[in-house]
């Protein structure tokens, strides 16, 4: 059962009810000791030297929650409100355990957020160009849960905000399915990059429905009207 840390949230019923969710399970070789190596990308080796091989499990979850359409146009939220639960204890296991709340600026608007219980630290990265500040709660801080037996991470707009007005991602995707039949079936993606100038790489993973049997060899990439060959 999922009793301690950031796994209390997984409840059922909310994720598969959200708008979007994404379970991963990655394994991959990483050589603990050789005389010499040269690791592939993927994670294999170009030398036979490796001493000793473990192997490295990582589980990912995803999940998108859309309380901006469902909530006459709110955009506060907590974890109450998302997962109907709250945290309440850390994970005996783990060495790390954090929650990120992007808290970057928007058009001057940095007055208008706010983020509550107040986060252990703040942490600046560049994701994707752009500067972006996180509020960051670290769960094996001492102090998190001593004024609380809980802890529900929110984010609240000090005024109405337009309805309207919901920021553009900078990388953002639409996909349809076109047609019918093994003949005129295709699936379109359109991926937007709406930076003023920069390029990004994408890595582009499709769930193909049952219904369709794609053929690699028909796989066309079109960038601004001309073919473009994936690395």
């Amino acid at each position: 059962s999922l009793q301690a840390g950031l796994a209390v949230l997984l409840k059922a019923e909310r994720l598969f009810h959200s708008s979007y969710h994404s379970q991963a399970v990655h394994i991959r070789p990483v050589c603990r000791g050789s005389q010499w190596f040269a690791q592939l990308p993927r994670g294999g080796f170009t030398d036979a030297s490796c001493l000793a091989v473990s192997w490295e499990l990582r589980q990912t979850l995803t999940v998108v929650f859309d309380f901006f359409s469902s909530g006459q146009g709110k955009k506060d939220w907590s974890l109450f409100k998302m997962f109907s639960r709250t945290l309440t204890d850390t994970c005996p296991l783990a060495s790390q355990s954090k929650v990120y709340v992007d808290i970057s600026p928007k058009n001057k608007e940095k007055e208008l957020l706010e983020v509550s219980p107040p986060p252990t630290s703040v942490h600046e990265a560049i994701v994707q160009g752009d500067r972006k500040t996180f509020a960051v709660y670290d769960l094996l801080s001492p102090s998190l849960f001593n004024t609380s037996r809980s802890l529900n991470v929110q984010l609240k707009w000090k005024r109405p905000q337009d309805s309207s007005e919901m920021p553009i991602p900078t990388l953002h995707a639409q996909r349809y399915v076109g047609g019918y039949g093994l003949q005129t079936g295709e699936i379109c993606t359109l991926i937007y990059n709406t930076h003023p100038y920069r390029a990004f790489p994408v890595i582009l993973l499709e769930t193909v429905p049952w219904y369709l049997r794609l053929y690699v060899h028909t796989l066309t990439i079109i960038t601004k009207g001309k073919e473009n060959k994936p690395s």
